[in-house]
């Protein structure tokens, strides 16, 4: 009986050892695999760049960002709508160990009924359009313990170049990493009027396997509201989450951009791509 209850317990350890193993070589496999595993940009960023990009904007493959929320008038706090939307993101790390770590995007977002989701297209005989940015081209940088993104933005006469002056801060929190991103916005608009708002984001950027959803944003602004809503200013709070593939969209979602807005559904195949788009011209409800 001691016989057979030693190789039982020899069996176990073995066994033990054995998935201990195939864990770590899954786990080696899954960190070599990276796309731009042999590029000089990739191999000497370091670790808060490579978190933030590869959380941000994926490995190579398009993946989404879903977000979901509510646009609450101010101050009294009344709910007027709530929003929906996604955004779908690429990445381009260079050759060149100092070249720009280029992430390629697009995003839209509609505003819905505060009682039934569903998504609103007249408010008070005014046309509502969805939000909708054909596509960002976006740099980033390591300077001073913060992460830069300038932002290259728009199409006709209205291309921006957008350099980031106040680089967003890391900390980390156990294993998590915590990026914030305080955006104050105050420039002319072709009308005359001053744009002015104030957008902040959390990302909380979690280990791969430690939680069901590793990539979480919470996302607030501060501004007036639409011209078809009205006078005033508004809050609005989205959080957000990200996805792999369009099979994970919450279906309402998935409809309505299939429906209205297909082409945001990928992003910017490249860079050629966003210089013919810059060519053309604005949409309706185009993020100029």
């Amino acid at each position: 009986m001691r016989l057979i209850s030693s190789l039982f317990l020899a069996f176990f350890i073995f066994m033990g050892c054995k998935d201990e193993k195939q864990l770590e070589t899954q786990k080696e496999e899954k960190e070599v695999l990276h796309p731009s595993q042999d590029k000089k940009s990739y191999k000497h960023a370091p670790e808060p760049l490579k978190t933030w990009v590869n959380a941000r904007a994926g490995t190579g493959k398009p993946v989404h960002w879903i977000a979901e929320g509510s646009v609450y008038e101010y101050p009294s706090g009344k709910k007027l709508f709530g929003m929906i939307g996604f955004d779908s993101s690429t990445i381009i790390w260079p050759e060149e160990e100092n070249g720009k770590i280029t992430h390629l995007t697009r995003k839209t977002f509609a505003y819905t009924d505060p009682e039934t989701g569903e998504v609103i297209t007249e408010y008070n005989g005014n046309k509502v359009e969805p939000i909708a940015y054909p596509y960002q081209m976006i740099t980033y940088r390591l300077e001073n313990n913060k992460i830069f993104g300038d932002v290259e933005q728009g199409v006709g006469e209205r291309v921006q170049q957008i350099k980031a002056k106040e680089g967003i801060p890391y900390r980390k929190m156990g294993n998590t990493f915590v990026y914030n991103a305080s955006v104050f916005l105050d420039f002319p608009l072709p009308s005359g009027t001053q744009y002015q708002a104030w957008e902040n984001y959390d990302f909380f950027i979690h280990p791969e396997a430690t939680v069901e959803e590793p990539h979480q944003m919470s996302w607030q602004r501060y501004g007036k509201l639409p011209k078809w809503a009205g006078d005033g200013h508004a809050i609005i709070q989205l959080y957000s989450w990200r996805v792999e593939s369009h099979e994970e969209f919450p279906s309402n979602l998935l409809n309505w951009a299939k429906e209205v807005k297909p082409k945001w559904l990928n992003p910017p195949k490249d860079v050629a791509e966003i210089r013919a788009l810059q060519k053309g011209k604005a949409g309706a409800g185009w993020g100029r």
